[in-house]
């Protein structure tokens, strides 16, 4: 079997349950040969010897991509039903309870979406565009996300921070309180407190890290808001877009309880988990009020 890199693979030790993407072939010291794998639809990396691995072909892939793409519109559905929701409490509010007519305007919290992985940042921009939430996309190896992330994050000027990419935690490695023990997430608490270091309250900027596997604790302490994965659990690649899509599109004068973002993310509490936090949309009035004078004075023959 021909395995060569960019190659879509699954593990035969673990019963194929996941897909794989080979990004690097390398040959030990005893001469075998080693695979290096990201999730391709987890953000998961993993190594596995040459002959654990099963090449999946066209036809198998895209029976997995379809219902991988039914259960993504599927949550994409349950977080639009929230938004509708959260948009006719704006315009409650905004108009004094439908007791007025005045047109209002919204701003949404402008993401900073920091991502390991360039496949997985161009799905996340798109999901982005389909919701509607202002991002700025920057492929980053994750231990290079310390040393860039103040420069963007005064030149951005961020709402949201999605600090994202590839983890995983091995038990040979260390205990699950080991940050050793764990392939990135030392790279992504570093990020994390680079960040606070620009912007300390947590309101001020809110915080997403974390990946497959990630040590959920330590992310927490560093100062995030949201992260993963509490019970060491993979992700799937899109779970960082729904929670902040969610904080997004939250009035700031909201708070938001965790279990409100995390109940239509594709994992769940198992993998994902935060603290209370306040929403950043803005809502603002009156909306196109000189479109709507020009008009009148056309109206009125001037």
């Amino acid at each position: 079997m021909d395995i060569k890199i960019g190659d879509i693979v699954a593990r035969k030790s673990y019963e194929c349950d996941l897909l794989f993407r080979v990004i690097d072939i390398k040959v030990k010291n005893d001469g075998e040969k080693e695979v290096i794998l990201h999730g391709e639809d987890v953000r998961l990396i993993a190594d596995a010897p040459f002959d654990d691995l099963i090449i999946i072909d066209e036809q198998e892939q895209q029976m997995r991509q379809k219902k991988e793409s039914e259960l993504i519109e599927q949550s994409y559905k349950l977080f639009r039903q929230d938004y509708h929701l959260l948009k006719q409490k704006s315009e409650y509010r905004a108009t004094g309870g439908y007791q007025t007519e005045e047109d209002f305007f919204q701003i949404p919290g402008r993401v900073l979406h920091m991502d390991g992985d360039p496949v997985y940042l161009r799905k996340c921009l798109s999901m982005y565009e389909r919701i509607g939430v202002p991002v700025h996309g920057i492929y980053c190896e994750e231990k290079e996300m310390p040393e860039r992330v103040g420069e963007l994050i005064d030149r951005i000027r961020p709402d949201i921070l999605v600090i994202t990419g590839h983890d995983s935690y091995s038990k040979s490695k260390g205990k699950a309180t080991d940050l050793k023990a764990y392939r990135h997430s030392r790279y992504f608490v570093q990020t994390v407190k680079e960040a606070r270091k620009r912007i300390p309250h947590l309101d001020q900027l809110v915080i997403f890290a974390g990946a497959c596997q990630s040590y959920f604790e330590s992310l927490i302490r560093a100062g995030a808001n949201f992260a993963s994965s509490p019970a060491r659990v993979n992700i799937h690649a899109l779970d960082p877009v729904y929670i902040v899509s969610r904080i997004s599109f939250t009035p700031f004068i909201e708070t938001i309880h965790v279990w409100d973002v995390l109940r239509n993310t594709l994992t769940g509490e198992k993998g994902l988990g935060g603290i209370e936090t306040k929403g950043v949309l803005r809502t603002g009035m009156p909306f196109r009020l000189i479109e709507k004078e020009n008009q009148q004075g056309r109206y009125d023959g001037r």
